[in-house]
Protein backbone atom coordinates (compact mmCIF):
# COMPACT_ATOMS: atom_id res chain seq x y z
CA UNK A 1 0.00 0.00 0.00
CA UNK A 2 2.27 2.73 -1.31
CA UNK A 3 -0.04 5.57 -0.25
CA UNK A 4 0.65 4.81 3.43
CA UNK A 5 2.86 7.29 5.24
CA UNK A 6 2.34 6.13 8.82
CA UNK A 7 0.94 3.45 11.04
CA UNK A 8 -0.73 4.41 14.33
CA UNK A 9 1.83 2.54 16.41
CA UNK A 10 4.62 4.58 14.78
CA UNK A 11 3.26 8.07 15.46
CA UNK A 12 5.37 8.48 18.61
CA UNK A 13 2.70 9.50 21.12
CA UNK A 14 0.13 7.44 22.96
CA UNK A 15 -3.17 9.28 22.64
CA UNK A 16 -6.42 8.21 24.26
CA UNK A 17 -9.80 9.94 24.31
CA UNK A 18 -12.24 10.25 27.20
CA UNK A 19 -15.84 10.85 26.11
CA UNK A 20 -17.95 12.49 28.81
CA UNK A 21 -21.71 12.82 28.95
CA UNK A 22 -22.85 10.19 26.42
CA UNK A 23 -26.64 9.90 26.51
CA UNK A 24 -27.57 6.56 24.86
CA UNK A 25 -30.93 7.66 23.46
CA UNK A 26 -29.62 10.89 22.05
CA UNK A 27 -25.88 10.71 21.38
CA UNK A 28 -25.36 7.31 19.75
CA UNK A 29 -24.38 8.67 16.32
CA UNK A 30 -22.24 11.50 17.68
CA UNK A 31 -20.38 9.22 20.10
CA UNK A 32 -19.88 6.67 17.32
CA UNK A 33 -18.37 9.45 15.20
CA UNK A 34 -16.10 10.52 18.07
CA UNK A 35 -14.87 6.91 18.30
CA UNK A 36 -14.38 6.68 14.52
CA UNK A 37 -12.38 9.91 14.46
CA UNK A 38 -10.25 8.79 17.40
CA UNK A 39 -9.39 5.52 15.62
CA UNK A 40 -8.90 6.98 12.13
CA UNK A 41 -6.80 9.92 13.37
CA UNK A 42 -4.30 7.88 15.38
CA UNK A 43 -5.60 7.52 18.94
CA UNK A 44 -4.84 4.20 20.61
CA UNK A 45 -8.21 3.99 22.33
CA UNK A 46 -11.24 5.68 23.80
CA UNK A 47 -13.01 5.56 27.14
CA UNK A 48 -16.73 6.28 27.36
CA UNK A 49 -17.69 7.49 30.82
CA UNK A 50 -20.38 5.84 32.94
CA UNK A 51 -22.37 4.22 30.10
CA UNK A 52 -22.22 0.97 28.15
CA UNK A 53 -23.84 1.20 24.71
CA UNK A 54 -23.65 -2.09 22.80
CA UNK A 55 -24.69 -0.50 19.49
CA UNK A 56 -21.52 1.63 19.49
CA UNK A 57 -19.39 -1.40 20.32
CA UNK A 58 -20.87 -3.41 17.43
CA UNK A 59 -20.40 -0.54 14.95
CA UNK A 60 -16.76 -0.09 15.86
CA UNK A 61 -16.03 -3.83 15.84
CA UNK A 62 -17.31 -3.99 12.24
CA UNK A 63 -15.09 -1.07 11.20
CA UNK A 64 -12.01 -2.57 12.87
CA UNK A 65 -12.68 -5.97 11.30
CA UNK A 66 -12.74 -4.48 7.79
CA UNK A 67 -10.47 -1.46 7.98
CA UNK A 68 -8.01 -2.51 10.72
CA UNK A 69 -6.98 -1.19 14.08
CA UNK A 70 -7.16 -4.20 16.38
CA UNK A 71 -4.80 -2.41 18.77
CA UNK A 72 -7.50 0.28 19.22
CA UNK A 73 -9.33 -0.13 22.54
CA UNK A 74 -12.89 0.88 23.31
CA UNK A 75 -13.71 0.77 27.02
CA UNK A 76 -17.19 1.75 28.16
CA UNK A 77 -18.74 2.38 31.55
CA UNK A 78 -15.58 3.83 33.10
CA UNK A 79 -15.35 6.19 36.06
CA UNK A 80 -14.03 9.30 34.27
CA UNK A 81 -12.38 10.79 37.34
CA UNK A 82 -10.47 7.54 37.90
CA UNK A 83 -9.20 7.58 34.27
CA UNK A 84 -8.05 11.22 34.55
CA UNK A 85 -6.25 10.57 37.85
CA UNK A 86 -4.56 7.42 36.49
CA UNK A 87 -3.26 9.34 33.46
CA UNK A 88 -1.89 12.12 35.63
CA UNK A 89 -0.34 9.64 38.09
CA UNK A 90 1.40 7.87 35.17
CA UNK A 91 2.87 11.17 33.95
CA UNK A 92 0.40 11.65 31.11
CA UNK A 93 -0.98 14.99 29.99
CA UNK A 94 -4.67 15.72 30.16
CA UNK A 95 -5.99 17.88 27.32
CA UNK A 96 -9.56 19.16 27.57
CA UNK A 97 -11.11 20.42 24.34
CA UNK A 98 -13.37 23.38 25.08
CA UNK A 99 -14.22 26.57 23.23
CA UNK A 100 -13.17 28.47 26.38
CA UNK A 101 -9.54 27.32 26.34
CA UNK A 102 -6.34 28.62 24.78
CA UNK A 103 -6.14 28.50 20.98
CA UNK A 104 -4.78 25.15 19.78
CA UNK A 105 -2.11 26.73 17.59
CA UNK A 106 -0.70 28.61 20.61
CA UNK A 107 -0.06 25.44 22.66
CA UNK A 108 0.24 22.47 20.28
CA UNK A 109 4.06 22.65 20.11
CA UNK A 110 4.26 22.63 23.90
CA UNK A 111 2.03 19.54 24.01
CA UNK A 112 4.17 17.72 21.42
CA UNK A 113 7.38 18.54 23.30
CA UNK A 114 6.12 17.86 26.83
CA UNK A 115 3.73 14.93 26.50
CA UNK A 116 4.38 11.29 25.51
CA UNK A 117 0.98 10.05 26.68
CA UNK A 118 -2.12 12.19 26.22
CA UNK A 119 -5.71 11.88 27.41
CA UNK A 120 -8.03 14.09 25.32
CA UNK A 121 -11.32 14.92 27.03
CA UNK A 122 -14.38 15.68 24.89
CA UNK A 123 -17.81 16.31 26.35
CA UNK A 124 -21.36 15.88 25.13
CA UNK A 125 -23.10 18.21 27.53
CA UNK A 126 -21.81 20.85 29.92
CA UNK A 127 -18.52 19.60 31.37
CA UNK A 128 -18.08 19.84 35.12
CA UNK A 129 -15.65 22.46 36.43
CA UNK A 130 -13.34 19.81 37.94
CA UNK A 131 -12.19 18.72 34.45
CA UNK A 132 -11.09 22.27 33.64
CA UNK A 133 -9.07 22.29 36.86
CA UNK A 134 -7.50 18.85 36.39
CA UNK A 135 -6.56 19.41 32.74
CA UNK A 136 -2.98 20.29 31.96
CA UNK A 137 -4.30 22.09 28.88
CA UNK A 138 -7.74 23.56 28.22
CA UNK A 139 -7.68 24.03 24.47
CA UNK A 140 -10.08 25.72 22.08
CA UNK A 141 -10.52 24.74 18.46
CA UNK A 142 -11.96 28.13 17.61
CA UNK A 143 -14.22 30.09 19.93
CA UNK A 144 -17.57 29.29 18.34
CA UNK A 145 -20.01 26.52 19.24
CA UNK A 146 -19.38 23.41 17.17
CA UNK A 147 -19.22 19.65 17.50
CA UNK A 148 -16.89 17.57 19.66
CA UNK A 149 -16.31 15.45 16.55
CA UNK A 150 -14.78 18.36 14.66
CA UNK A 151 -12.84 19.53 17.72
CA UNK A 152 -11.25 16.10 18.16
CA UNK A 153 -10.43 15.77 14.44
CA UNK A 154 -8.80 19.18 14.27
CA UNK A 155 -6.84 18.67 17.49
CA UNK A 156 -5.46 15.31 16.32
CA UNK A 157 -4.65 16.75 12.90
CA UNK A 158 -2.68 19.60 14.50
CA UNK A 159 -0.97 17.14 16.85
CA UNK A 160 0.22 14.87 14.03
CA UNK A 161 0.85 17.66 11.48
CA UNK A 162 -1.41 15.92 8.95
CA UNK A 163 0.53 12.63 8.87
CA UNK A 164 -2.56 10.76 10.08
CA UNK A 165 -4.35 11.57 6.82
CA UNK A 166 -2.18 8.98 5.07
CA UNK A 167 -2.25 6.48 7.90
CA UNK A 168 -2.88 2.78 7.34
CA UNK A 169 -3.60 -0.16 9.60
CA UNK A 170 -1.42 -3.23 9.23
CA UNK A 171 -4.34 -5.56 9.96
CA UNK A 172 -6.77 -3.97 7.45
CA UNK A 173 -8.67 -6.25 5.07
CA UNK A 174 -9.57 -3.38 2.73
CA UNK A 175 -8.05 -0.10 1.66
CA UNK A 176 -9.18 2.81 -0.46
CA UNK A 177 -7.20 3.88 -3.50
CA UNK A 178 -7.43 7.65 -4.00
CA UNK A 179 -9.44 8.40 -7.14
CA UNK A 180 -10.58 11.49 -9.01
CA UNK A 181 -14.04 9.99 -9.47
CA UNK A 182 -15.72 6.89 -8.20
CA UNK A 183 -14.98 4.57 -5.33
CA UNK A 184 -11.96 2.31 -5.54
CA UNK A 185 -11.75 -0.18 -2.67
CA UNK A 186 -9.22 -3.00 -2.80
CA UNK A 187 -8.78 -6.09 -0.70
CA UNK A 188 -5.37 -6.43 0.96
CA UNK A 189 -3.37 -9.22 -0.64
CA UNK A 190 -1.59 -11.03 2.19
CA UNK A 191 -0.71 -14.08 0.07
CA UNK A 192 2.09 -12.79 -2.12
CA UNK A 193 5.52 -12.29 -0.63
CA UNK A 194 7.41 -11.45 -3.84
Amino acid sequence: MSYCRAYPEELGLDVYVLRLGHRPGRDKRITTHVVLVARAFGARGIYIANVVDESIKKSIEKVVQRWGGKYFTLVMGVDPMKIVKEFKKDGGCVVHLTMYGLPVDDVINSIRERCRKILVIVGAEKVERIYYELADYNISIGNQPHSEVSALALFLDRLWNGVELKMCFKDAKYYIVPSVRGKVVKMVDRGSSA
